[in-house]
């Protein structure tokens, strides 16, 4: 039971962390789009320049976009059948935990009973408050009929961001991006 006890915290975190690395995604298309004649693409760039990142984030989302675009089997093209833009939102959540669970810390005691007096002890209790901050952020990518020049597909993927390592910062953007392009052709 104590060995119990000591991990549990441990454990905790365990299961936060990894509930924090998923990406949440959604799409919304236009039933009356043809998906199959869809077969070549290009980006929109007024609409990718209007996206508030920095242009390095824009062409990691951008290459990973069409690594994905390329292995559904499309081509990218001068001559396009769709266009391919994006939009980004951030949000900073910040969680605040009042008396967190933890082992040690000062207490009242007394001597050999009840009562109150000077002491201290080790042990179970409930104490302090913790806080943290997480930056959330949406990409949506947008799919543009270049004839019609409307919207026929969204998708947007939700989830942290990770902003101080660059090769986990690429692998997270590549993460939402096949993770939101997996709802492209949407299955009928």
């Amino acid at each position: 039971m104590k060995r119990l006890l000591k991990f549990t915290p441990v454990l905790v975190m365990v299961i936060l962390l990894s509930s924090c690395s998923s990406v949440r995604v959604a799409a919304d298309y236009d039933r009356e789009a043809n998906f199959d004649q869809y077969k070549t693409f290009a980006f929109f760039k007024p609409g990718i320049d209007k996206a508030e990142i920095s242009d390095i984030d824009k062409r990691r989302i951008l290459r990973a976009i069409e690594a994905e675009l390329l292995a559904k089997g499309m081509t990218k093209s001068e001559n396009p059948d769709m266009l391919v833009s994006i939009f980004t939102k951030s949000t900073q959540r910040v969680d605040v935990y009042n008396n967190a669970w933890g082992f040690g810390g000062w207490g009242w005691g007394g001597f050999g009973g009840w009562g109150w007096g000077p002491g201290f002890g080790w042990g179970p209790g409930w104490g302090g408050s913790s806080v943290s901050t997480q930056t959330e952020g949406m990409l949506f990518i947008d799919f543009i009929d270049t004839d019609k020049k409307e919207l026929f597909w969204q998708g947007s993927g939700t989830g942290y961001l990770v902003t101080r390592n660059v090769e986990k910062k690429e692998a997270r953007i590549r993460e939402f991006v096949a993770k939101t392009l997996e709802q492209f052709p949407p299955s009928k």
